[in-house]
């Protein structure tokens, strides 16, 4: 492959994979735009072009693959469409409420269900919203699974890394822990990223730390107690991921004091999808912080949940009139669920 048949092919690759050609090869490739990468790439010697070819088939046959598991996909659906499946057309249609009829069937409510064409990112007023206060502010970000927090930590933690701040990244488990650890190596390179768990230490010195929030809460009682950490001189950004944990019983006790012993230079992001009381959270924060708290509320749902029910002999009905569960917003029952719901209580429960 000549040097402009390697450049035309760069250049149709989306950014995403042409950073993942220089992770490895250019230390925060992930600052780097489409041209200046592809320039890098030109610019290497030729035995590493040669190596960057092979690397370059290896991706576009796995986008290859890809396409083809989603065009099989389609095919799938649209097979299982042609399947003669229980659905709500060998039930009675009954009216909820005198006025309103009931049109909704078992296939209105898989339609559309499936992996999405693949679109160009744009984020969100919401997500822009809070990166840009994280420059000034603690920010809260309550908003539905799906919806695009770790977006918002993404953008904070390059900003933070540009800074030569170090972040720290907590989460409630080991194993999300662990799976941050993996998804930020590939995002920042290995060796920006380090991880400390009970039963795990790697690259502890590293500028983007993933831990436990027990860990960290520990790593801020060793500072209060004059056992001084060197990594919490440049602590910039703290994300507390999964925050909802404050109102735990037995371990919320963790977040509170975490964030109580959190240096007053760090900016706070917490992170969730279930806070309660997101509002009395940011007036409690802005009242022990010396930084004002800033409230992300998003409700909207990115991916959208759907309700069905399945009776113990075959059935397969709506759960609810609606397609998609609104929440907040109450609901209805879709008849037919009714129905068999009614059947199944006389059948078992009423014989208690």
């Amino acid at each position: 492959m000549s040097h402009e048949q390697l450049k035309l092919e760069l250049e149709h690759l989306p950014v995403r994979l042409l950073h993942a050609l220089a992770k490895g090869r250019v230390q925060r490739h992930f600052r780097l735009g489409k041209r200046r990468l592809i320039e890098f790439f030109l610019s290497l010697p030729e035995d590493q072009i040669n190596t960057i070819q092979l690397e370059l088939q290896r991706i576009l046959n796995v986008e290859q693959t890809r396409k083809e598991l989603r065009h099989n996909l389609q095919a799938q659906r649209k097979t299982l469409k042609s399947l003669s499946l229980p659905t709500t057309s060998q039930f009675t249609r009954y009216p909820s409420d005198g006025k309103t009829s009931v049109s909704l069937t078992l296939e209105d409510v898989l339609e559309g269900i499936g992996i999405p064409e693949p679109t160009d990112f744009v984020p969100d007023s919401w997500q822009i919203e809070a990166v840009e206060h994280l420059a000034h502010s603690d920010v809260i970000v309550s908003a539905p699974t799906g919806s695009g927090k770790t977006y918002v930590a993404i953008e904070a933690i390059k900003q933070a890394m540009i800074a030569n701040q170090t972040v720290i990244y907590t989460s409630p488990l080991k194993a999300l822990s662990n799976t941050k650890f993996m998804e930020f190596s590939q995002i920042f390179g290995s060796q920006q990223v380090g991880i400390l768990t009970g039963d795990r230490r790697d690259n502890a010195h590293a500028p983007l730390l993933i831990m436990t929030t027990e860990i960290l809460r520990n790593l801020f009682y060793d500072a209060a107690s004059g056992e001084i950490d060197l990594r919490l001189h440049t602590l910039g950004l703290v994300i507390l991921d999964e925050s909802q944990y404050l109102a735990d019983p037995e371990r919320g006790v963790v977040w509170e004091e975490t964030i109580i012993l959190c240096p007053g230079q760090a900016r706070l992001l917490l992170l969730s999808a279930s806070i309660g009381n997101p509002q009395e959270l940011s007036q409690w924060l802005a009242s022990i912080r010396p930084l004002p708290c800033h409230l992300i509320r998003h409700t909207k749902r990115s991916v959208p949940l759907r309700g069905l029910y399945l009776q113990a002999n075959g059935p397969l009905v709506p759960l609810f009139q609606t397609q998609s569960i609104t929440q907040g917003k109450g609901f209805t029952f879709h008849p037919d669920a009714k129905r068999l719901l009614s059947e199944y209580e006389s059948k078992y429960l009423g014989r208690r």
